[in-house]
């Protein structure tokens, strides 16, 4: 019996029983608790963006794949169409005699190519905003990116609605008023669309502001 494969049968070191697996990819979102305003009926959880950062960066992702995605498949377009656009009728050398200018359908086809992809990408480009703004534009949230959570939220109105002077307020604290007059189940609030920050984020206002506003409208 061969003595190197009985080796290999004995061998327990860490490179030849442990098997390598890729990480996993990152979820894009991630489930919370549904909010009041959210169907019932899809279930008790709903996929939100953990922040409007979040959001930002994914939709960026998507625009950027689409876009060279796009792109991609205009090169090749556009090299087809300028190589049939630049080539000579097959009846020319036969009738002229003359030996085809090689250089002269090169330099053809590299004008035709760059003005064709010059169009397209232009194209690209409003076709990769135009897919991802509907479906980034409805995406929802999570509440808890907001400067304000619920439990503040609760907090205030509380406050707001006892007189100032109001011996109870100093007495017990701001604190346990929002706790005893509104909870965090009664506001509910988990998750809001990526629309409802028009006007509040920069960096959503830049996606979503006049091509985002032209899509919703529609």
């Amino acid at each position: 019996m061969d003595t190197a494969a009985n080796d290999d049968l004995d061998d327990y070191s860490a490179s030849s029983t442990i098997v390598n697996f890729d990480r996993p990819i990152h979820l894009l979102r991630e489930p919370i608790p549904a909010g009041p305003s959210d169907d019932p009926l899809f279930g008790p959880y709903v996929l939100a963006f953990r922040d409007s950062q979040a959001w930002v960066s994914a939709y960026r992702a998507c625009e950027s794949k689409i876009t060279a995605q796009c792109e991609a498949g205009a090169r090749i377009g556009c090299a087809i169409s300028a190589s049939s656009k630049c080539k000579p009728p097959w009846w020319r050398a036969m009738i002229s005699g003359q030996v085809l200018d090689w250089k002269e359908r090169e330099i053809c086809e590299e004008r035709e190519t760059e003005s064709c992809f010059a169009a397209a990408k232009d194209k690209c480009n409003g076709f990769a905003k135009d897919k991802c703004l509907k479906s980034f534009r409805d995406a929802r949230i999570a509440a808890k990116g907001r400067r304000l959570n619920s439990k503040e939220a609760a907090d205030l109105i509380c406050w707001a609605s006892m007189p100032e002077s109001s011996l109870w307020v100093n007495l017990i604290g701001l604190k346990q008023l929002g706790s005893r007059c509104v909870s965090d189940r009664g506001l509910g609030v988990t998750n809001y669309r990526a629309t409802e920050l028009l006007g509040i984020d920069e960096d959503v206002e830049r996606i979503l502001g006049e091509n985002g506003s032209k899509i919703i409208k529609s």
